[in-house]
């Protein structure tokens, strides 16, 4: 076998394991996730083939260039979810805020849910629950389990409080309001804080790239270096490995703090 059969099986594997996931249905407040066979498959075959056809250093260069590849899309993956999320929370302090000022003009509750629902359809299960006159609190506790939509579960504890005591529920929901607003306004603080930081990290992240182009343009050959000696092969995954590892570590200590 050639060269050519191993990596088109090779790029298949890529294009699998890149390919996103089907979500499948699952009970609410279950765990998310559905296995991925193709993918397995397409790796299984593919390692083994090119391990047997393939130089070690291509291989080794096959491997780098897959693991890049993968790390690239699931980043860029990473920050669409994160851009959704942080929608999402705009929406939930909006809901959040209609629904107190709907209540507190003393419209009914399930009019003010549906001003929201008309707002934002995610909320849709909780103007369902209270038509149907069942646990109001649960299915926001429910809608609060997705990304950005934390602050929810506020609004349920409030509602689920002034249902249980009798108290009136304007009060409770702008207290909500006023505890979503506050969080709102110190993440997008943290985040504005940390956008240099992240600028900064990729910034370091492509440096040794362009400095290899100034290299080449001096006449040097570091991508031969890199690609064609044992010793470049060990420099060049270590660099990568290194720069993984202060990008997820950055990414961590983001979402530690914005959590």
């Amino acid at each position: 076998m050639t060269g050519a059969p191993v990596a088109l099986l090779v790029a298949l594997a890529v294009a699998l394991l890149l390919r996103p996931a089907r979500p499948l249905p699952v009970p609410t407040g279950g765990a998310g996730g559905v296995p991925r066979p193709l993918q397995a498959v397409a790796v299984a075959l593919a390692v083994p083939l090119a391990w047997a056809w393939l130089e070690p250093r291509h291989l080794v260069l096959a491997l780098m260039a897959t693991a890049v590849t993968l790390g690239v899309v699931r980043g860029a993956r990473r920050r669409r979810r994160a851009r959704a999320a942080d929608l999402r929370r705009d929406r939930v302090l909006e809901a959040c805020e209609s629904m107190a000022a709907d209540l507190t003009a003393g419209q009914p509750p399930v009019r003010a849910l549906r001003a929201a629902v008309e707002e934002w359809s995610e909320l849709a299960p909780v103007l369902t629950a209270g038509l149907m006159d069942a646990d109001v609190p649960q299915a926001l506790r429910r809608v609060g389990g997705l990304p950005g939509a934390a602050d929810l579960r506020t609004l349920a504890a409030a509602w689920q409080v002034a249902h249980e005591t009798g108290a009136p529920l304007a009060p409770s929901v702008s207290r909500a309001a006023d505890a979503a607003r506050a969080r709102r306004r110190t993440s997008r603080l943290v985040a504005s804080e940390l956008a240099a930081a992240h600028a900064t990290a990729r910034t370091l992240a492509v440096l040794p790239g362009l400095v290899m182009l100034m290299a080449v343009g001096i006449g040097a050959d570091p991508i031969g270096f890199l690609t064609g000696t044992t010793g470049g092969l060990v420099c060049l995954g270590l660099g990568l490995t290194l720069s993984w590892l202060g990008l997820w570590w950055l990414e961590r200590i983001a979402d530690g703090v914005l959590r």
